[in-house]
């Protein structure tokens, strides 16, 4: 397998999908030397099998709104490799959604997936709906239509979904008593669930707190303590809200938060009691990060991310391609030597050379964001049971797990000089597995 052929007939094969041939070429670039070892790989074609996805489905999805109008929107669902398990990976509600932007999503959470250790493929779906000033009424609308043909397709042993960006509780429990009413059954279809009806203890917290996890690891392997060091988080939702939360619990000092109009800058961090203000604001008022700035008097930059600001460390965990190869260039230049991903590819390939080429700890992810999806199958194990697991025993699990991807990316991308690459270790680690299980199960 030549990696740079195999991309180059992806791109005519889809050109108009650029977000879906980026995330392919990081992977195979970095796991075309362990694909080569194995030639039985090349004569079943893997490759290709591998980077196109099982299926993709697309849907009109019609509701009301409030002032009686009907609205029209797009959904999806792209299943993208069931080899190790069910389906599984989120839904996005967001008007960029469109399906390069899927497509690149749920083939990096086959391999994200893959390193949980849990029996799960890797899926991705959602619509270019956003629940960004819409009522409640109109976002259960829009979550019962779009069910009402994503039930289909979906099921707890077929392909179970789960939230992502503009998709948290609410969307989640909406979606599921429409599934509910549509099938007669009350199965673990989705996760992210309320704890009142099949959710799991630690579920929300879990992205952020894995990603906490993911970064003590590594500065273990330099032997640097997280705690008094300053962290810049881009993002202010559900992932960013408990990467705060476990910063502060560990006694890092988290200082920035943002979303999509700009970011806040608190010279003396956030502690608890702010971010409860930013829980609240966020998550039922559904307001501005701007609102921090004046409740609290500190710097916000509208229109800009918080990547210019002196810190030790950065954790990007809003969107794709926040990070670009001049926001990494300052970042190395401000004293930056850890950069952990909380969001899905949040690194543009010029970042991540940037990063590398510094010498930075550096961790994709596929990796470092996996805590999400690894709780979600650890809520599926407890809705199979019919059981509930304490908050401890979750949390323990979860560590556990981080501590083993990460073992794992030390393992396969450890280079000649000692530099960790997790990148590559990551993309071999989680592709070896899949590529196994397709390999066991013949050609279908």
């Amino acid at each position: 397998m030549n990696a740079l052929e195999t991309v180059e007939r992806l791109k005519q094969r889809f050109p108009n999908e650029p977000e879906y041939i980026q995330a392919v070429s990081q992977v195979l670039g970095t796991i075309e030397e362990e694909y080569n070892r194995h030639p039985e790989f090349d004569r079943a074609n893997l490759i290709e099998r591998l980077c196109i996805p099982d299926r993709i489905i697309s849907f009109r999805v019609t509701w009301v709104d409030d002032k009686g109008n009907v609205q029209t929107n797009m959904g999806y669902r792209v299943q993208h490799n069931n080899a190790i398990g069910p389906y599984k990976g989120g839904i996005r509600f967001h008007a960029s959604v469109n399906p390069s932007i899927l497509k690149f999503l749920a083939f990096e959470q086959t391999f994200k997936n893959s390193l949980t250790t849990l029996p799960m493929g890797g899926a991705k779906g959602g619509s270019d709906f956003s629940p960004r000033g819409k009522s409640n009424a109109e976002v259960m609308r829009f979550c019962q239509a779009f069910m009402n043909e994503l039930f289909r397709h979906i099921g707890p042993d077929e392909d179970v979904p789960a939230g992502d960006i503009g998709v948290g509780g609410r969307e989640v429990g909406y979606m599921f008593g429409q599934y509910k009413k549509l099938t007669h059954t009350f199965v673990g279809v989705l996760t992210g669930k309320g704890q009142e009806f099949g959710g799991s203890l630690i579920r929300p917290e879990a992205t952020g707190y894995g990603n906490v996890y993911f970064l003590e690891n590594m500065l273990k392997t330099r032997s640097i303590d997280l705690k008094g060091k300053r962290v810049l988080v881009s993002g202010s939702g559900n992932v960013a809200q408990y990467t705060v939360e476990k910063l502060i619990l560990l006694g890092a000092v988290p200082v920035t938060l943002s979303d999509s109009d700009g970011y806040i800058y608190d010279p003396d961090g956030i502690d608890a009691e702010k971010l409860a203000y930013v829980k609240e604001l966020k998550n039922v008022e559904r307001g501005r990060i701007r609102e921090y700035a004046e409740e609290y008097g500190v710097k916000y930059v509208a229109g800009a991310r918080p990547w210019g600001e002196k810190a030790d460390i950065a954790l990007p965990s809003a969107t794709q391609n926040e990070i670009d190869g001049d926001d990494a260039r300052t970042l190395v230049a401000n004293g930056v030597f850890a950069v952990s991903e909380g969001a899905n590819m949040p690194s543009t390939p010029e970042a991540i050379k940037v990063f590398q080429e510094a010498g930075l700890l550096y961790a994709p992810g596929k990796a470092a964001n996996a805590g999400g999806v690894a709780v979600s199958g650890l809520e599926m194990s407890q809705n199979s049971e019919r059981l509930r697991w304490s908050s401890e025993e979750v949390d323990a699990k979860l560590h556990s797990i981080m501590n083993e991807i990460h073992a794992d990316c030390v393992k396969y991308g450890t280079q000649t000089d000692g530099y960790v690459n997790y990148v590559r270790g990551a993309n071999v680690a989680g592709f070896l597995k899949v590529a196994k299980a397709m390999m066991a199960q013949g050609i279908v």
